[in-house]
């Protein structure tokens, strides 16, 4: 195992590290009553505002013994199903997935002053889903989902970029098929949350909460 160097620098001043949140405030009147309407609706926003990567989100998972891991990934497609990602079916997050289906999202689009979290739940999406998605990606993706050993421990780059040129050589003369360790998680919401920054730290937050009849109430949270 790699031992971490240490090295002693300045000390940082956290503190002094303030802004006010004043792009706007978020009414109860004015939201959808649909929590997917309202994060599409954001969604939107956000890709206009050309703030960079709209999509990535971190996805918190919890493995056997309590432990909470998280990791940015790309929201590939929503609906009134859910939110999908993809992923190596033998990466850490999709072994705590396993074993533990509960999940978190969360949207950071600070430059809108503005939060989504999502909680729920996930499950695969069908394999005629995840290839549809597989065939849309570049080639050097398509590549690199058959050579990384996700989350494992690797030797090196030049150990990786073998790997990779290793398969990109064995699928030269024909199409880049779907790897079967290689697919689609569709996170189920059950809880959606809307912040958005205020004046004093006095935010504005909603919480969408799926009720068993299949309906979504709606309160606002203190900040």
């Amino acid at each position: 195992m790699l031992k971490p160097r240490v090295e002693f620098g300045p000390k940082l001043d956290l503190k002094k590290i303030r802004r006010e949140y004043l792009k706007g405030g978020l009414k109860y009147d004015d939201l959808a009553r649909d929590p997917i309407v309202q994060f599409e609706r954001w969604m939107k926003q956000s890709m206009d505002a050309r703030i960079h990567d709209p999509s990535a989100m971190t996805l918190a998972t919890v493995d056997e013994s309590g432990q909470p891991s998280q990791r940015i990934v790309l929201l590939k497609h929503v609906d009134q199903e859910g939110f999908v990602f993809y992923t190596n079916y033998e990466s850490r997050k999709a072994k705590e997935i396993e074993e533990n289906s509960k999940v978190s999202l969360h949207f950071p689009w600070h430059m809108l002053e503005r939060q989504v979290k999502v909680c729920g739940y996930a499950e695969r999406v069908d394999s005629t889903e995840s290839l549809n998605y597989f065939l849309s990606r570049p080639l050097e993706s398509r590549l690199a989902a058959w050579a990384s050993p996700q989350s494992q421990s690797v030797s090196s780059r030049a150990m990786l970029m073998q790997q990779f040129n290793a398969m990109k050589d064995k699928f030269s003369k024909g199409e880049v098929p779907l790897p079967d360790f290689w697919g689609g998680y569709r996170v189920i919401p059950t809880e959606i949350e809307f912040w958005q920054g205020g004046a004093n730290r006095l935010h504005d937050r909603f919480e969408y909460t799926l009720e068993y009849d299949g309906e979504w109430s709606i309160e606002r949270l203190a900040p």
